[in-house]
């Protein structure tokens, strides 16, 4: 659904999903002594970097989920490295590595997102 809502908005839904998915993990992740950077500074610096700190963003995003899953009684296999690995090298497999980067974040975004909820007793 996030690759049919890019193409068809030109990548605006990449940059609105960017931006709360930033604020989402913020929220849920709030007093681990980090921050996700938001949509502003991400344009910025990935500009500036002529994209690398696109990479280094996803690389931190993974570290701080994992890092922050035993909060939740959650554990994730998956940590930045392997972020890494599937957006830089992923590439050479037919260009799907990235894809499968966002997926990773996205379901381990969503599974503390919803022990975040169910914790503080949001939602149903």
């Amino acid at each position: 659904m996030y690759i049919i809502l890019t193409i068809i908005t030109c990548g605006i839904y990449g940059f609105w999903f960017i931006y709360t998915m930033a604020q989402d993990v913020n929220t849920a992740c709030e007093g681990d002594g980090d921050s996700t950077t938001g949509l502003v500074l991400y344009i910025i610096l990935c500009y500036i970097t002529c994209g690398i700190y696109g990479y280094y963003w996803q690389y931190k995003l993974g570290n701080r989920l994992q890092s922050n899953a035993y909060r939740y009684g959650l554990s994730f296999s998956e940590n930045g490295t392997t972020i890494l690995m599937w957006a830089i090298f992923g590439s050479l497999l037919c260009g799907i590595g990235p894809f499968v980067a966002l997926h990773i974040l996205i379901k381990n975004t969503n599974a503390i997102c919803m022990a975040y909820n169910q914790v503080n007793g949001y939602g149903a």
